[in-house]
């Protein structure tokens, strides 16, 4: 599991380069905006995207630095 310091400073173990620390905490903070504004969406709109209420809402609470190992590199 990720804790927050390895995703704002890197993991020791990665092979990718690392992001500057400025770097990562602008990244979680767009995570966190967009997590935001997902759980604003109205069930018409997350149907458009093909998620319910339930899932935009599980996404919108979980931790800033669960985000997918993509957005990492």
């Amino acid at each position: 599991m990720m804790t927050l310091l390895d995703t704002l400073f890197g993991r020791f173990d990665q092979a990718a380069p690392r992001k500057g620390f400025l770097a990562r905490v602008n990244a979680a903070m767009a995570l966190r905006r967009s997590r935001a504004r997902l759980a604003e969406l109205d069930d018409h709109m997350l149907a458009d995207i093909g998620l319910t209420s339930r899932d935009a809402e599980a996404e919108a609470n979980r931790p800033i630095w669960d985000a997918p190992q993509t957005w990492k590199h």
